[in-house]
């Protein structure tokens, strides 16, 4: 049987809580579909939480300085919906009535951008409360940048509720490894510790003890009963307390809590994990929890209760909003600068340093790798664009991505613009995620591409939220040679092109780089990903102006030879379409050499602009690439050539490499040679 409750210490009405279980469990039984163990056993939590400590304010979601709250365990979305709607977000009832359904604000998981109130995109374990490592450190970076003594207007926690899955999962390691070193104070976690997951106990994988690994990462911790309403509040008042200190560290709150609480039968038992409870279960949880309302209905003094949070939020932001006037009187600019973050308006003041160097580069900059060229573009960008805020997962000599006026991020000092994120890709993936939802910030980071593999989870979930954030990836080719096929990318190309709402750019030589640059701060609606080689490429004549469409025409035949074929290529491959059209001129064959650094890009230019670089009556096509071939019959028809790999590279130089592959200018003639006829 539950536990007798006193929420009466705390004053508040003897079921509130009993109506975010009895929300979970009436829209999964409706829906046939879900997850209500969860909410049910962290109920308890959320109430003493959201009614006592979380700032926000239901009326403006987007307030700059309201708490950030993460619901890792996005399966047991119930909760969160719960939460939205008794708190005034608009979310209305029918809304909940209609979980998982088509249309609906109530998906199967947290959606960002698409339910009031939702923070982040959640559902693969692990992922939320490491994109929360990245939310608080955005408000401490922030914080360092515009906070004044008597003036600090960016002062706010994230709180994040996970599960035992979410700390299985390696990148939540990562991730809060690093919070740790960091010591992000002002990142609370919450951890349902029910001991369930969906095939049984947790014992039967997991038997470490998970607090005091948060321990030893540098974390504060706490235990508390998660079903102690009072216990509840004296833990958060600590983690709170623990939080604004000066010497403070992230804190775990380790809640023992019973999944499925109120459930007669199945309570504490995996069967109320993802599956609906069933009616005579849930008859059987009204009588024990003396809860005698219809499902979704709300017995008025409750929602009166909870509804206070109104009030609650538009005091705490008009609070707020008085302390920011007298900072915007004793500084003006940063207060604009706030408003425009508030607003999510991009900077826009590094556009004429990056034109500055745009028409330096007109002349020949001369051979350099693509990586080179991407670190001397930083160099201009960093100092113009105030909101960057760079990284590195341990490659940063050789990732170019540390410009020589930066600064670190340490343990404690905030006032830097570089993350040493250390071997830590996943985890990296995921903070400049968390880094990009909390705004204010436009993050980049580096690894090898052969890496990226590390990070995709993270990446997906940047595309699918729309996430301006920028990969820098480099050693993208078999081009990186001695080191061999373990660290040179093959299927990366098309791996990474095969996640919808990705830009995947990989320019040739300076200037693409450039032009790559800017299209990836211009893209403020989703994630970019620069391939930059690591051997030096030469710098193309005509390359540059018109890179930023994603495609466009190099050189057209020369000497006014009619058009025969079209060599199409990216990245350090170009260059062998650039030679092989000369030799193919001197066999009085044209040849239109097309630049392809971005695909995405270019599917999005007009039709007629499409047909003018790939005209449709010029069916001879070679593409060459030094990687697989998915994804290029779009641009090559039914009768192109590919010139690439369908295997694994070597350790060896790299010359050799592509000369024993068969990746040269050689072959780009032959293969047209065969195509004419």
């Amino acid at each position: 049987m539950p536990m007798a409750q006193d929420w009466a210490a705390l004053g508040y009405p003897p079921q509130c809580a009993h109506a975010l279980r009895f929300l979970a469990m009436d829209a999964v039984q409706k829906a046939n579909s879900g997850h209500p163990g969860m909410p049910m056993g962290m109920a308890d939590v959320a109430t003493v939480l959201w009614n006592g400590f979380l700032r926000y304010n239901p009326a403006n979601p987007a307030w700059l300085n309201r708490d950030r709250f993460v619901l890792s365990a996005g399966h047991g979305s119930m909760l969160l919906y719960g939460l939205l709607h008794l708190s005034g977000y608009d979310l209305p009832m029918s809304e909940l009535e209609n979980f998982r359904q088509l249309g609906s604000k109530t998906p199967g998981h947290p959606e960002y951008g698409h339910t009031p109130g939702v923070e982040i995109t959640t559902g693969p374990l692990g992922q939320g409360v490491s994109a929360a490592v990245g939310m608080a450190l955005a408000e401490r970076w922030l914080a360092a940048r515009f906070n004044l003594p008597g003036h600090e207007v960016v002062d706010h926690l994230t709180w994040v509720i996970c599960s035992d899955g979410d700390l299985m999962e390696g990148v939540s390691h990562e991730a809060c490894s690093l919070a740790g070193h960091l010591r992000l104070s002002r990142l609370i976690v919450l951890y349902d510790d029910n001991g369930i997951t969906i095939d049984g106990s947790t014992k039967l994988a997991f038997s470490e003890d998970v607090p005091a690994r948060f321990a030893a990462y540098g974390w504060s911790v706490l235990r508390v009963d998660g079903h102690d309403p009072r216990a509840i509040e004296r833990a958060l008042h600590e983690a709170v307390s623990r939080a604004r200190a000066p010497d403070g560290r992230p804190t775990m709150i380790a809640c023992r809590t019973v999944i499925g609480y109120g459930a007669p039968t199945l309570a504490g038992t995996e069967k109320t994990h993802g599956s609906p409870l069933g009616a005579a279960e849930i008859a059987g949880a009204r009588k024990a929890l003396g809860w005698d309302w219809a499902p979704f209905t709300m017995p008025e003094p409750l929602l009166a209760f909870w509804r206070k949070n109104l009030a609650r939020g538009a005091a705490a932001e008009q609070e707020w909003e008085v302390q920011f006037d007298a900072y915007a009187r004793e500084v003006p600019r940063e207060a604009n600068e706030l408003k425009r973050i508030a607003q999510r308006q991009p900077h826009a003041a590094w556009e004429g340093p990056l034109n500055g160097l745009r028409e330096k580069w007109r002349t020949d900059p001369g051979a350099d790798a693509t990586r080179a060229w991407s670190g001397k573009v930083l160099e201009v960008l960093v100092p113009a664009h105030p909101d960057l805020l760079g990284g590195s997962g341990d490659l940063t000599p050789s990732n170019n991505t540390r410009i020589a006026a930066h600064k670190d991020i340490a343990p404690g000092a905030f006032g830097g613009r570089y993350v040493r994120f250390g071997v830590r890709e996943h985890g990296m993936a995921a903070i400049l995620n968390g880094l990009a939802l909390h705004g204010g910030v436009v993050p980049y980071a580096g690894t090898f591409l052969v890496f990226s593999d590390y990070m995709r989870p993270s990446i997906r979930l940047a595309a699918l939220m729309g996430l301006q954030v920028i990969y820098v990836f480099t050693h993208d080719s078999i081009g990186l040679g001695e080191d061999g096929p373990t660290h040179q990318p093959v299927e990366h190309y098309a791996a990474l092109r095969a996640i919808p709402g990705l830009r995947v750019w990989r320019p040739a030589d300076a200037r693409e780089t450039l032009e790559a640059w800017e299209a990836a701060l211009r893209h403020t609606r989703g994630p970019s990903a620069l391939l930059l080689s690591r051997q030096k490429v030469p710098s193309l004549p005509g390359t540059g102006v018109g890179a930023g469409q994603g495609g466009y025409i190099v050189a057209p035949p020369p000497g006014g030879l009619p058009c025969r074929t079209l060599l199409l290529g990216t990245g350090s491959e170009l260059q062998l379409a650039v030679r092989a059209q000369a030799l193919l001129a001197a066999d009085k064959i044209g040849a239109q050499v097309v630049s392809l650094p971005c695909f995405e890009a270019f599917r999005e230019q007009p039709e007629f602009y499409r047909g003018q670089v790939l005209p449709s009556e010029v069916t001879c096509r070679v593409a060459v690439e030094a990687g697989v071939s998915q994804g290029w019959d779009e641009f090559i028809g039914p009768k192109g050539m590919f010139i690439g790999l369908s295997t694994f590279g070597a350790s060896a130089p790299y010359e050799k490499i592509f000369a024993e592959r068969g990746i040269t200018v050689e072959a780009v003639v032959e293969a047209v040679k065969k195509g004419v006829g």
